[in-house]
């Protein structure tokens, strides 16, 4: 157990990975529910401008990477790893998760004329190669003023560019910037789920996406520091959440093109959430019940993709349900197991709960093994 006032200045960090499995878990049960036409509004997406509490699953990934980047290159330099080796590093990791995500998208058809070109992994994997590649080569202060401009510069941007036929400033699905240019470039290799007009992890919001792992970074340095680190993250955090609300005023909160009020808000909020964790793991050494958000951060991308994976292949398999009509194993499994005790909204529910827990039996098996699969 650390001191009260103490931090690990090396190491790993329980509340870390407890975070990392909670981001995780969090992203399976959202985006796997019996059935999406019933859903408890807190564990859907805002439709457009605004936040729930799903809003804050893929920013605290983001978060936690960057936080994890702050321990692991400090680990590796310590080591001797120099700084070319530090960047073949981060540029293998990137191409490894973007080779991920596009078997997700591609997955089971590899259609390549329509196939996805961006997405979650995709993300990350983009993130992860200039935030790390921005840390490699700027100093502390240079990457912090980085991040600062990449939320007022995306901010400008997005106000103050004209789209052609929407003028300047149209924050709207179809009149953004953002969406304009992933129109443009990627065409049909966008998310379907938009129609066509937006991709929520497409090419230009990218960007501010890019400071909420560096700000990540900045809050692993502090711990790495041996500060008194609650108290800082807390209240920091709290500053964050009421900026983002203020900064929404004139640049709303919003997800699907990743805004910098969004980035301050849900930073603000990974600060609160990582501070608590880590106060009560790491300073007070009460661990024993973050167990499975550990199992969990500990094969954090190897769960993700593998059960995306799976859900989309039940999704396209065609069975004959008990009246004979033909439907996925998916809506097979849901209305047979899940909706016929619970009903549509908690089967629903009890659905992506059930996926949760498998997918952590599967990791806790991982786990007892030895096994982590490292991206």
């Amino acid at each position: 157990m650390t001191g009260a006032g103490s931090g690990p200045a090396a190491g790993r960090l329980t509340s870390l990975d407890a975070f990392r499995g909670l981001a995780i878990a969090g992203m399976i049960l959202v985006n796997n529910p019996g059935s999406w036409s019933h859903v408890y509004p807190p564990l859907l997406h805002a439709t457009w401008h605004g936040a729930t509490p799903t809003d804050l699953v893929f920013p605290f990934f983001l978060f936690a990477i960057g936080v994890a980047m702050s321990f692991s290159f400090a680990s590796r330099a310590a080591r001797g790893d120099t700084r070319s080796q530090l960047l073949r590093h981060v540029a293998t990791r990137a191409v490894i998760l973007y080779g991920l995500g596009f078997l997700g998208a591609a997955w089971p058809s590899f259609d390549l004329g329509t196939v996805r070109l961006v997405g979650v992994l995709a993300r990350i994997a983009m993130v992860y190669l200039v935030a790390g590649t921005l840390v490699l080569f700027l100093s502390r202060r240079a990457v912090f003023a980085a991040m600062l401009a990449l939320l007022v510069g995306y901010w400008a941007l997005m106000t103050l560019v004209p789209v052609p036929g929407f003028g300047a400033g149209d924050l709207s699905p179809e009149g953004n910037l953002a969406a304009w240019i992933d129109r443009a470039v990627l065409g049909v290799h966008m998310w379907s789920g938009g129609g066509g007009v937006y991709d929520p992890e497409g090419l230009l919001s990218t960007l501010p996406a890019v400071s909420s792992t560096l700000a990540g970074l900045f809050a692993g340095d502090y711990l790495r520091s041996g500060g008194a680190a609650t108290g800082r993250l807390l209240g920091l955090g709290v500053v964050l959440i009421l900026l983002g609300h203020a900064w929404d005023v004139v640049f709303p909160i919003n997800k699907p093109i990743w805004t910098s009020s969004y980035v301050a808000y849900t930073t603000g909020w990974g600060l609160v959430t990582l501070g608590a964790l880590y106060w009560i793991v790491d300073v007070r050494g009460w661990r024993a019940w973050t167990r499975p958000l550990v199992v969990y951060g500990m094969n954090a991308i190897t769960v993700f993709v593998a059960s995306g994976l799976v859900a989309k292949s039940l999704v396209l398999w065609r069975v004959t349900g008990g009246a004979g009509e033909t439907t996925s194993a998916y809506n097979l499994i849901y209305e047979t197991a899940f909706a016929s005790w619970a009903g549509p909204l908690n089967g629903s529910l009890a659905f992506a709960v059930a996926m949760v827990l498998l997918w952590l039996g599967v990791a806790w098996g991982m786990y007892l093994r030895g096994i982590f699969l490292k991206v």
